[in-house]
């Protein structure tokens, strides 16, 4: 089978942890994985890796392929298919399903690569009964409850067909009591994965969505294509459509009450990442940066990362994305980049900065280079502090090692690569009276960036 993983949620609702220019598909808070990488181990059980395709933002490229050189999982670099914008889910599994059907086509794993799940044998069984309902249904997974959860849509199953049932209906998330009314019939939480064969997912586009079918006969479809998920497009319009029963645990970790759940507690339910120390405190949720001292806290979030601090009840978790909101109407940064901000050779973090100067930590991975590059508005400084650089500033190459440093003046081409086995680090020092991100001219770049 093939297995199409969607990359490019942004999960504004969990701002300051994740930001648009790092959402929490790739935050790493999971046994030292991401819920990206977990989805990618988990695609593997059916597909081999060239099987393997990953609809992502443009502007993820480098954070998916850094994630899948983590794992060691080589997917072929024309199997990661970049969308100039986000329109939802459809567009994205036409995007891939198109492309999986020229290749030859066939049965279509999709994944959302956000969501949290424990992998059991009903999970390879109800992926192995799907594929027999393939060819006559698009078929749908739906989660046994195990709560009346209003936070999920819901799915109700009619008539059983082998292996699963014909969807009846789809319905959206529910109050608390009809949540449990659902639950008591019979009702399936809705989980956004599917398996579908290409051949029908096309013709059952073709039918329901012509324009979304239009937009791709273009060569720049995106531009065309209605913003639309798959559900509301597809799922809930074709009268071939079956839903297969999964018993597993499942979250599709979507605020911070959810990863209140899957996180590990301590003996008051308190699900804590980081250093903190808790007085008289129950039922919190905490990650910190920082050494935290809480003392009679109950129902809390409490999110440090350094640039930020978020402080909420749990149950107001959901008006996190006000915040998120009004950042962005004063055009403040921080609602979309973190102080460390990743690119394709590494990343960098800020430590501190003033009206004319900035300091950053850069992190280059072995074998990984800048751009070649100039700034007219300011000057660095680099010290290194942990592996080998190799240097150019003019018409000079050189290397420095730890403890050394050189000096870059503004309107200088300048280049910087680690040439050694191990992550080089650098301290950097900029001095000048602007010193915005968007003061740099790229002279040659291996990523192709302009």
């Amino acid at each position: 089978m093939k297995t199409v993983i969607l990359a490019g949620g942004s999960g504004t609702r969990l701002w300051p942890l994740s930001r648009e220019a790092y959402p929490k598909q790739f935050i790493k808070l999971f046994d030292n994985l991401s819920l990206f990488e977990k989805t990618v181990e988990r695609a593997l059980i059916f597909s081999k890796p060239e099987d393997i395709y990953i609809v992502t933002n443009v502007k993820y490229e480098f954070e998916v392929t850094d994630a899948l050189a983590d794992v060691e999982v080589a997917i072929p670099s024309e199997n990661i298919l970049l969308e100039p914008v986000s329109r939802n889910t459809l567009p994205a599994i036409f995007f891939a399903i198109k492309q999986i059907e020229e290749k030859g086509g066939g049965n279509v794993i999709i994944l959302p690569s956000d969501h949290f799940l424990e992998i059991n044998e009903n999970y390879r069984t109800a992926f192995k009964n799907a594929e027999e309902l393939a060819n006559e249904y698009l078929v749908t997974f739906g989660i046994k409850p195990t709560k009346p959860h209003t936070g999920y849509g819901y799915i109700k199953p009619g008539e059983k067909v082998r292996g699963g049932y014909k969807v009846e209906r789809f319905v959206e998330k529910p109050d608390s009591e009809t949540a449990k009314k659902y639950m008591a019939q019979g009702y399936l939480w809705n989980s956004g994965m599917f398996l579908f064969n290409s051949s029908l997912f096309l013709k059952e586009c073709k039918k329901y969505q012509p324009k979304v079918v239009k937009a791709f006969e273009d060569k720049e479809p995106f531009s065309k294509v209605p913003e639309i998920s798959v559900d509301y497009g597809l799922m809930e319009k074709s009268k071939r459509v079956a839903v297969i029963s999964l018993d597993i645990y499942w979250n599709d970790v979507g605020s911070f009450d959810a990863f209140h759940e899957v996180f590990e507690k301590d003996e008051n339910q308190n699900a804590i990442k980081g250093e903190c120390i808790t007085v008289d405190s129950h039922n919190n949720f905490i990650i910190a940066n920082r050494l935290i001292g809480a003392v009679g806290i109950r129902d809390t979030i409490i999110v440090d990362t350094r640039d930020a601090v978020l402080v909420c009840s749990r149950k107001d978790a959901q008006k996190v994305r006000e915040i998120v909101n009004i950042l962005k109407e004063r055009g403040d940064e921080r609602a979309e980049i973190h102080k460390t901000v990743y690119r394709p050779w590494g990343s960098y973090t800020v430590f501190e900065e003033g009206a004319l100067y900035k300091m950053k930590k850069l992190t280059v991975l072995p074998g990984k280079r800048l751009s070649l590059q100039k700034h007219y508005h300011r000057n660095e400084h680099w010290v290194v502090v942990k592996g080998v650089a190799k240097v150019r500033v003019g018409d000079r190459t050189f290397v420095l090692e730890r403890g050394e440093n050189t000096f870059i003046p503004a309107g200088t081409v300048h280049r910087l690569e680690n040439p050694g086995k191990i992550t080089l680090e650098i301290i950097e020092v900029q001095i000048g009276e602007y010193l915005g991100e968007d003061d740099i001219e790229r002279v040659e770049d291996d990523f192709g960036r302009i």
